[in-house]
């Protein structure tokens, strides 16, 4: 079996958390060797899978004095630098920065506005070893090497059931949530603290990045935008007809096409335009053609409105006899006022 004299190590990819040396079974180390730890580094000696003597930054020459718990459980002097077993596991304690988290599968969240929907959620955290020797001992074992990559798993079903406890108790819409992102990673970051310390780690930062529903609801969640941006539907068709008529003109051969559903729209654009007048008290105004029939001095039909000449005893529209008194329709507004009216019920023009 190998004895060594010079026990180090160094990380040349910073992705490791822990390194023993050996990697397999348990090496010889003689009374005397050096044991060189860097900065940001532990060196925790461990025999029968327990975590024993812990070495901060520095060089040590291995003796009695720098090992007491490993002789005591030995029960042996090491005079004359006899070898004894044992490994030695290096742990990295700086920052892993930018490690990820996020949900495997959409999960069901009651919202308040959008009643049940589906989320998902991601973002990054920072994480160290805080506690060397409780890291070895609780999660590490026996296993020569341990990478950010496995604690980033080993994590992040934590911190997704966390995170849905956390929505839960926020309680908001999903509408509101992006101004709710510090507040609510400051009280998942307080609980994963606790939930990691127990095994001698410690979440030095965690951001979420953006909680989202699926691609369906955001679409639905962009129309609601833009109805509320729109504003007057009835202004907005008016707008609409308008952009349509410089295509329908560079398109001569789709012009009668075209001529139909620009009618079209502005049919339902005075339909529209009509109700929200009627809608703000804008019924009062009386219709074009009877401001048409008192300007010329016809007659509007008060059954169909059709716009008859002012000699007309019956509708030319529809045959309803006109009153026979004269001066029945105003000739300010074109209201049809009953027989013998001396003044416009409607305006209050002198009749005749």
């Amino acid at each position: 079996m190998r004895v060594f004299d010079m026990i180090e190590w160094a990380d040349d990819y910073g992705e490791e958390l822990v390194h023993r040396v050996p990697q397999t079974g348990s090496g010889d180390f003689r009374l005397g060797s050096q044991l060189v730890v860097r900065e940001s580094q532990q060196a925790v000696f461990v025999r029968d899978g327990k975590a024993l003597d812990v070495f901060e930054a520095g060089r040590h020459a291995l003796e009695t004095t720098n090992l007491p718990l490993l002789t005591e459980l030995l029960g042996a002097a090491f005079g004359g630098g006899s070898p004894f077993t044992a490994e030695v596991y290096f742990v990295n304690t700086k920052v892993f920065q930018n490690l990820k988290w996020g949900t495997k599968q959409p999960v069901i969240f009651r919202d308040p506005e959008l009643r049940m929907v589906r989320l998902r959620a991601y973002g990054t955290f920072s994480v160290k070893v805080d506690d060397a020797q409780l890291f070895i001992n609780e999660i590490v074992g026996t296993v020569s090497s341990y990478d950010k990559g496995t604690v980033n798993d080993w994590m992040r079903d934590f911190i997704v059931a966390r995170m849905i406890d956390g929505l839960g108790e926020l309680g908001r819409s999903i509408l509101d949530l992006p101004m709710y992102y510090e507040e609510l990673a400051a009280a998942i970051k307080g609980r994963v603290l606790t939930d990691f310390g127990k095994y001698g780690l410690d979440v030095v930062d965690f951001n979420i990045g953006a909680i989202t529903p699926p691609e369906e609801v955001q679409a639905m969640i962009d129309k609601r935008t833009s109805m509320s941006i729109v504003g007057d539907m009835g202004e907005y068709t008016q707008f609409q007809t308008a952009e349509a008529i410089p295509d329908a003109a560079k398109n001569p051969g789709g012009m009668a096409g075209a001529g139909v559903g620009l009618g079209a729209g502005l049919a339902m654009g005075q339909v529209m335009a009509g109700a929200m007048q009627g809608a703000t008290g804008g019924g009062q105004q009386q219709a074009p053609q009877q401001q048409a029939a008192a300007a010329t001095g016809g007659k509007v039909c008060g059954e169909c409105n059709h716009q008859n000449p002012p000699a007309a005893k019956f509708c030319m529209g529809c045959g309803e006899k006109f009153a026979e008194a004269s001066g029945a329709f105003c000739p300010e507004c074109g209201h049809k006022n009953p027989a013998g009216s001396k003044f416009c019920m409607e305006c209050g023009t002198k009749m005749g």
